[in-house]
């Protein structure tokens, strides 16, 4: 996955809600909220955050939302892997946090 992302052939996308990422999030991830995705987003909005040609790793804080998230991204045709690990377990994964500003 690491290796993906570097090379350009992935996104990590946060799909936790905007006050937990104004919290702390990961370097380079893109923020794309559950509620968002749920509520209605539409294809040419997500592909902004999201390209179509990359493969999406989703995380959340837990692992369940990015679930969630997945199974509406792939109804846009999207291939999306859920990461089981949550935002703080790949903060010790080796993930590097953005700066805060």
């Amino acid at each position: 996955m690491k290796k993906a992302l570097a090379e350009g052939k992935a996104v990590l996308l946060d799909v936790r809600e905007k006050d937990e990422w104004d919290a702390g999030h990961l370097k380079d991830s893109k923020l794309l909220p559950l509620s968002t995705l749920k509520g209605g987003a539409k294809a040419e909005d997500v592909v902004k955050v999201a390209p179509k040609d990359k493969i999406v790793y989703c995380h959340c804080g837990s692992g369940v939302r990015c679930l969630k998230a997945a199974d509406e991204l792939k109804k846009l045709g999207y291939d999306v892997r859920p990461l089981k690990p949550g935002y703080k377990d790949l903060l010790k994964a080796g993930f590097e946090p953005a700066e805060k500003k």
